[in-house]
This record gives structure tokens, C-alpha cells and sequence, in this order.
């Protein structure tokens, strides 16, 4: 019988595994929120252990073992392996008053019935306003700023809300001694499981660009002043291979998959015309995902949410193993097509049930009979890794988690 971690890693080869292997919190884009969780856990009859919230922003729980193995998950993510003590976590409550742990480094304050988290200069950098599941970001460092040089970079990425409300192994840096707790706390995990384990490390460039300038500002740059947005890109680009040499310094014997982000897509197809993106990202893709190939035995992935098929034989070109979470609600996104033409050539890590309207609106009966058709469509050959379209979210129903589940599992 294959070991999680080798179901996984046959599945990216495009060798048909035993089972389809199943990721659920391997990164974050494939976890459950605190809220639903909650609600699972109580479905399952488990009434041990707190919530963790680990992503901040989307609210996203740690999955305890006892459901990893219920539902026989294959993947975990490498941040399980850090924040490991309780002086690492404090009390804070979900919108629905559950009650939970988050990461002791964030401090969010409350202002009237909103949660606002601010910079150690006083900035305000996050809002959850009442009635809202998540954080949005209030602060963008270049949006009224006409930096030419970029010298200052790393401190604009500070007063990100993606970067200052990172989850685990944050707030660990990357100086000498952040790097040795890094390696120590991937080798422990790696030492504990025969899950694959995936190391999140981000690289983003289009996103970035969107963190910093504002989407608006960004698109508008691109456009308008080329020159000025490729400093910036080289810029970041310096600063990710910087990190990523010293992140996979650490971690790389210890992790099997790294996770670069790039939201390129949206419901109707790309953000940015193919030409765009050849010009301004393609060969700073291809260059980082080169490097971390060069420094690991690593499989590369990419999360990308929505329409991007118009990308994807440019993402294949440029060495990317993996896609996820292949979002077929998009446009041209159609898990048929994708399999057809791409199937051989790249993994399609995701796309094994609609998020947007299934799993949320279907009956559990309805639920099951979707994902045996996906499985049915993208498992043969290999080259398929079941999760959901993206995260569960707050509103699904427990038992229509558990039906997704398991139909994968009827699969065996």
C-alpha cells in the first residue's frame, strides 16, 4: 500500500496512484473556515481540542489529525509544524461568537463592533467590519506614493495585510536564527508523517503589484508605465530570490511541493491580456521556479484562482507542475478541456467540486454524485489531486463536507 506521500507525488508524475489522493488544509486555499469547522467537528461527534485559527484573514482552521484520518487525507501543510506551544496562541472570538485561539503575534482591536489590526506605527492595516468572515486590507504603501527606486520595498511589504498577518511558521524570519528554527521544525514534521507536505512560500508578482499599488494603480501602471513597473518587478523579483534561497536552504530536504501565488484569473478569464502577462511575468515566473527546482527536489505549484486557461500552455513551458485550485466555474475552465489538453502536461490540483454553488446549495446526494463525475473525468492517467474549489466556506453545511469527502473515498 502507497504511503500518502508517495500516492501524492505519483499523482503529479501523471502515474495512477492507488486512489485519488486528497488534499483538505494543505495549503490555504484548500482549508475549511473556522466557523464551518466547528460545525464539523460537533457533525463528527468530536468534542476535544479548541479551533485554531491559523489563517487570520480568511479564517481558516487548523484540521486536526483525528479528521485528517477520518476523511484519509494526503497532504499537510508545512506550517503544522510550528506554533506548537500554547504561549504561541491567544483567545479571540469568530463572527458567530465561537470562541478560538489565534496567533499570538497578531493583536486585533477592537473599535466599536469592528476588529481593526494596525501597523507598530500606528497605520491601520486590516478591517473586519461587523457581519463580515474576513479581513480586508486598508493600507496600500504605493497608492499615493510615486516611488521610483523601490529601495524601500521590504518595509512597504510590512505594512501589507497578506505579509503582516502571515500564518505559521510567521512570525519566524528568515536571519540565522529563524532559519535554524525553520529546518528544525520541517524535519520534525517531516519526521512525524508520510503525508506529502507542502511549503507555502508565496513569490508573488501580480498580487504583490495589488497589495502595494491598489488593483486600480497596478493595472494602470502596467499599462501606462511599463519601464517604472518592470523596476518594480525586478525589484521584488531580486527580494523573492533572495527569500527563496534561504527558505529552501532550510526547509527544501523537508517539503516535497512549494507554493508560489499568483491570483492571474477572474470569473471571465485573465486579469491581464496573454501579451501582458508574457511581457511582465512569464520569464520572472519561469526564473524563480527554475531556482527553486535548482535548490530542492521540489514539485512547483501554483495557486491561481479563475479563468486562466488562455495561460495555461505558458505556464507548462515555464515548468510548473502543478495548478490549483483549477476554479471550472470559470470561464473556458471546463474540467473536460482542461484534462483533454493539459492533463498530460501538468497536474490539475483541484477542480473536484464547485464551491460557488454546489457544495454550499447541493443536497449531499447531489454533492456526491458531482464528484464521483470530476474524479470520473480527471483521475485517469494520474495527474489529478482531489480539493475542493478553493476554501470551504463558513455557510456549507457539515454534512455536505462529509458527502464530498467521502465520495472521493467511495472511489477506492
Amino acid at each position: 500500500m502507497l504511503t500518502s506521500r508517495e500516492r501524492v507525488l505519483m499523482a503529479v508524475e501523471h502515474r495512477e496512484p492507488d486512489r485519488v489522493p486528497i488534499d483538505l488544509g494543505g495549503h490555504r486555499s484548500s482549508g475549511i473556515m473556522a466557523i464551518a469547522y466547528n460545525k464539523l467537528k460537533k457533525f463528527l461527534g468530536i468534542s476535544s481540542g479548541d479551533i485554531y485559527v491559523y489563517d487570520f484573514v480568511q479564517q481558516l482552521a487548523i484540521i486536526e489529525p483525528e479528521v485528517l484520518d477520518r476523511f484519509g487525507v494526503d497532504t499537510i501543510e508545512m506550517g503544522r509544524g510550528f506554533a506548537l506551544n500554547p504561549e504561541d496562541w491567544h483567545d479571540w472570538v469568530l463572527p458567530d461568537g465561537t470562541p478560538c485561539k489565534i496567533p499570538a503575534f497578531i493583536h486585533p482591536v477592537k473599535v466599536g463592533n469592528d476588529w481593526h489590526v494596525y501597523h507598530e506605527d500606528g497605520t491601520l492595516i486590516a478591517i473586519q467590519k461587523e457581519g463580515s468572515l474576513y479581513f480586508e486590507q486598508t493600507f496600500y504603501p504605493y497608492a499615493e506614493k510615486q516611488e521610483e527606486s523601490f529601495d524601500d520595498l521590504p518595509s512597504a511589504l510590512e505594512k501589507s495585510m497578506w505579509v503582516a498577518l502571515g500564518s505559521p511558521p510567521a512570525p519566524i524570519g528568515f536571519d540565522k536564527e529563524g532559519l535554524k528554527k525553520l529546518r528544525e521544525g520541517a524535519k520534525a514534521l517531516r519526521e512525524s508523517t508520510d503525508r506529502a507536505i507542502i511549503g507555502l512560500f508565496g513569490g508573488n508578482l501580480l498580487e504583490t503589484g495589488q497589495f502595494l499599488f491598489r488593483n486600480d494603480n497596478f493595472y494602470m501602471l502596467l499599462a501606462a508605465e511599463p519601464q517604472r513597473a518592470h523596476r518594480f518587478l525586478d525589484k521584488l523579483v531580486e527580494l523573492h530570490l533572495e527569500n527563496l534561497e534561504k527558505f529552501l536552504s532550510a526547509v527544501g530536504p523537508y517539503i516535497d511541493i512549494i507554493l508560489f501565488g499568483d491570483d492571474l484569473g477572474m470569473q471571465t478569464g485573465p486579469q491581464i491580456s496573454p501579451r501582458m502577462y508574457r511581457e511582465f511575468f512569464k520569464p520572472r515566473h519561469a526564473l524563480m521556479w527554475q531556482r527553486a527546482k535548482e535548490l530542492a527536489n521540489v514539485k512547483v505549484m501554483l495557486h491561481s484562482c479563475g479563468g486562466i486557461y488562455p495561460l495555461m500552455r505558458d505556464l507548462i513551458e515555464i515548468g510548473l507542475d502543478i495548478i490549483q485550485p483549477v476554479q471550472t466555474s470559470a470561464q473556458d475552465m471546463e474540467p473536460e478541456r482542461l484534462k483533454r489538453e493539459f492533463g498530460r502536461d501538468i497536474c490539475l490540483w483541484g477542480g473536484g467540486c464547485d464551491t460557488q454553488s454546489v457544495l454550499p446549495n447541493g443536497t449531499p446526494e447531489e454533492i456526491a454524485a458531482h464528484v464521483r463525475e470530476r474524479v470520473r473525468i480527471l483521475a485517469p492517467g494520474g495527474g489529478f489531486v482531489f480539493q475542493q474549489v478553493h476554501n470551504v466556506m463558513a455557510d456549507v453545511p457539515p454534512e455536505n463536507i462529509v458527502a464530498m469527502l467521502d465520495a472521493v473515498n467511495d472511489q477506492r
